[in-house]
């Protein structure tokens, strides 16, 4: 790829797609130039990036012509439709919608984990689900050192993994709550202002929801872990932003929390705050906006033989979506 590439950003005008231009930059990622592509309900809307004030365009099956490198954020049919009109284009794609997560044939990835999976790209790579993404950044590296048999895990996601419209929605009914007056709901089938939804997703027909599976199924892929088990309950709670998993996991060698904490304390991308007696651990108000997820609460486990629970926290904006994309991004540009 052009060591300064012609970077666009899809669906640009979007909580990711902004975290993505604003994140480009933040890492200085070396562009040459940046295009804007949204819907056409979006084209004029006008966004900054280095000092420059940047008009959207339209996304359009043409748009992608001299274009080395497509960071896409505008769900998962606008992901099929164009992602393989643009690699087409000799554009590579990093698509941040579950469109191509399962798909052999593209890499599924979280440069922590995995980053030499991008070599075997046809064109596009995807970023993994924002919750999965944030719990294999403590995961992970405990795998690495003890051989990770199964997990059961509780998720508490945030109202910004759902939307701007989530965002209103829980302001709103805060307000009404406060205020005396009827609550009113648009976006989540319940009130979620203080109240929390065990529904994150749609179900399938076993019961769990698709967000659950997607722990298990691409955590397999990611961590290369075929045999690798996750029986998750995916709660949406009332927190604006950055999503927090709580994880009790099976190893296959004995673990020790001091054993796990000098591993953890390793990993990258990752702080341990671990203090209990001070009341100090992951907190996903203090994680908002912050680059680094953060593991805590380490304890072993009291139903597992070889067992330890741990507390993970993250802005899914970030690490489970834009600065994921951008670090991917920046793997690309490595390859020969």
């Amino acid at each position: 790829m052009n060591p300064n590439p012609h970077v666009a950003v899809v669906g640009a005008t979007g909580a990711v797609g902004i975290e993505m231009i604003k994140t480009l930059e933040q890492r200085n990622f070396p562009l040459r130039q940046l295009t804007l592509l949204a819907s056409a309900r979006s084209v004029g809307k006008q966004l900054k990036f280095r000092g420059q004030t940047l008009a959207v365009q339209e996304l359009t099956k043409t748009a992608f012509a001299g274009i080395d490198l497509a960071l896409f954020s505008a769900g998962g049919g606008i992901s099929r439709e164009f992602a393989p009109l643009a690699a087409r284009a000799g554009c590579v794609v990093v698509d941040n919608s579950s469109a191509f997560r399962m798909d052999p044939a593209v890499p599924l990835v979280v440069p922590e984990i995995n980053a030499a999976d991008v070599k075997t790209h046809r064109g596009i790579v995807a970023n993994p689900n924002c919750t999965t993404a944030i719990a294999l950044m403590a995961l992970y590296p405990l795998h690495a050192a003890f051989g990770c048999t199964r997990i059961f895990a509780s998720s508490y996601q945030a109202v910004s993994g759902t939307g701007a419209k989530a965002i209103a929605e829980l302001e709103r009914q805060v307000g009404q709550v406060v205020q005396g007056q009827p609550v009113t709901r648009e976006v989540y089938p319940h009130q979620i202002a203080f109240n929390v939804l065990p529904h994150v997703d749609s179900f399938l027909p076993d019961g769990y929801t698709k967000e659950e599976m997607k722990m298990q199924n691409e955590g397999r892929k990611i961590m290369h872990h075929p045999a690798f088990r996750a029986s998750v309950t995916c709660v949406r709670v009332p927190v604006y932003r950055a999503h927090s998993v709580a994880v009790s996991a099976e190893f296959e060698k004995p673990v020790t929390v001091e054993a796990a904490r000098q591993v953890l304390l390793r990993a990258p991308g990752l702080d341990v705050i671990d203090e209990p007696a001070k009341n100090e651990y992951p907190l996903p108000l203090y994680l908002a906006q912050k680059d680094n997820c953060a593991v805590g609460r380490l304890r072993k486990d009291c139903a597992f033989d070889n067992g330890l629970c741990f507390w993970v926290a993250g802005d899914q904006l970030l690490k489970g979506a834009a600065l994921n994309a951008v670090q991917i991004a920046e793997e690309l540009l490595k390859l020969p």
